[in-house]
């Protein structure tokens, strides 16, 4: 797609869409007789997705129109604008349309930047697809589109917000991509690679760290997990630093299992069919930083990645093991399919004991409990601080990503002590998605922390409204725009 600010007349576009509110007839120059029928003979209503074309004509020269409904005026969104335009992408296409003018509105108590955000993303990731391995794929035409109707004293604020956006599309598509990718191609080392490649592009520090250097780091819990795989871990470490005023450091560390088969507490064929994705938390970090240093915000980040396979042979950890850990702590083993949580351990505790970072969020692709609680649209949350869960909160806001904070009881903390270690890597049947982000809570050595568990939204397994049949990117923007609030 190329976008662009009242870069071209609608006389010259070959399809208009045009956002309509729910039952709010409209003028519009050439189209006011259409409008009022359209509402008239309630053929169209302004329901938010709601679609309906027609072509016109003007000296030989045809125009399809795309009318989009975006709901009424107290309950327009940017997720209902995103899934609205990701419709209307999609109309586009079947059209084959070239150059595409977008008649943006004047939203009564939304903000006009909101706006621009939510038609670039949603037509943006309405119009992704991941077909790389697909023989017969057919090459799509670079759409031009032009965000009309922005006035000129709004035309610099529009250009930012709109730049602004195509980042973020850039990075979440990155993570997209990142996820999709089989898990004989996405290996601990093409992960490394791919972070390599981004920091190259986006311009942050890469390291990556070999076995040697993890078992020098002392990580037992990291290299139990991955004593199965014949192919080595990583440590990914990935550094920018926006403002060399600060010793203030978010540290971002997501989940880098490439695959994970359960271990020896073995997954069913069913639920090891979509365990590429399970470094979902890996590549929204890769993707957040990639935004925020293509943005040059004025902070400094840290993202680690631990990743590596959880798989099954005779060196693989085993259910009653004990282990260890980077921070000292030892870990009875009481499922080997809980082993997120192990490298998240080692992962979060070398962020704040070598890197110093200051306030530590970790994401991951960590429970089925946070699928049953909370479904494949919201994200729970786990924290030791009110006021960090509160600039979470202030990101969800801009980003669509729904956040739900979960408690942390000291009685749910006891369920992950075990009778013969210091902690056990699963607290029991109930209350799952916080004993596991507890446990990752008990090495963070009381730094303000934030556990994201993405296993309910880090994956769609059909198309739905802009999102692709597969990985969703989830976490990259809100994490962004947390960085971007001065967290």
């Amino acid at each position: 797609m190329k976008f662009g600010i009242n870069s071209f007349e609608i006389e010259t576009a070959d399809t208009v869409i045009i956002p309509v509110m729910k039952n709010k007839v409209f003028e519009l120059d050439g189209f006011e007789n259409t409008i009022k029928y359209i509402f008239h003979t309630k053929k169209f209503k302004g329901e938010v997705g709601e679609i309906f074309t027609f072509t016109s004509s003007d000296n030989d020269k045809y125009k399809n129109i795309i009318f989009v409904g975006i709901g009424s005026a107290k309950e327009i969104s940017g997720e209902k604008i995103r899934n609205a335009f990701a419709r209307s992408i999609k109309k586009c296409r079947e059209f084959l349309s070239e150059k595409v003018y977008v008649s943006t509105t004047n939203i009564e108590g939304f903000k006009y930047t909101e706006e621009i955000n939510a038609i670039v993303e949603g037509i943006e990731f309405g119009d992704y697809k991941f077909d790389k391995y697909k023989s017969d794929k057919k090459p799509q035409n670079n759409i031009e589109i032009c965000i009309g109707n922005v006035t000129t004293d709004r035309v610099k604020e529009a250009e930012r917000e709109l730049n602004e956006s195509i980042t973020l599309v850039e990075a979440t598509l990155l993570a997209r991509n990142l996820v999709n990718e089989p898990a004989n191609v996405m290996t601990p080392e093409a992960l490394s690679k791919a972070a390599g490649d981004a920091g190259k592009e986006y311009g942050f520090e890469v390291e990556v760290f070999d076995k040697d250097k993890i078992k020098e780091l002392n990580m037992k819990a990291f290299l139990s997990v991955v004593a199965g795989s014949e192919k080595p871990p990583k440590l990914i470490v990935m550094r920018y630093f926006g403002d060399k005023e600060s010793s203030d450091t978010l540290g971002l560390i997501g989940k880098g299992l490439t695959y994970d088969s359960g271990g020896y507490s073995i997954k069913t064929n069913e639920g090891m069919l979509t365990m590429k994705s399970d470094m979902g938390g890996g590549a929204a970090v890769i993707g957040a930083i990639s935004a925020i240093a293509k943005r040059k915000l004025k902070v400094n980040v840290v993202s680690v990645i631990a990743a590596g396979e959880n798989l099954i042979s005779p060196a693989a950890y085993k259910p009653g093991d004990i282990i260890g850990s980077m921070a000292g702590k030892t870990i009875e083993v009481i499922n080997t399919d809980a082993e997120g949580r192990l490298t998240l351990a080692d992962a979060v505790y070398y962020a704040i004991s070598r890197e110093k970072v200051t306030k530590i969020v970790d994401i991951a692709t960590l429970t089925g409990a946070a699928l049953s609680a909370l479904g494949i649209t919201t994200t729970a949350v786990v924290t030791n601080n009110k006021e960090f869960y509160e600039k979470l909160e202030e990101a969800s806001y801009k980003s669509g990503e729904r956040v739900w904070r979960l408690p942390e009881f000291d009685e749910y903390k006891k369920l992950i002590k075990s009778d013969i270690a210091d902690l056990k890597n699963v607290g029991g049947k109930f209350a799952g998605t916080i004993t596991a982000g507890l446990f990752i809570g008990e090495f963070i050595e009381e730094k303000p922390w934030l556990h994201l568990d993405i296993a309910g939204t880090a994956w769609r397994d059909n198309e739905d409204g802009y999102f692709s049949k597969g990985g969703t990117g989830a976490g990259v923007r809100i994490l962004y725009y947390l960085a971007q609030n001065g967290y």
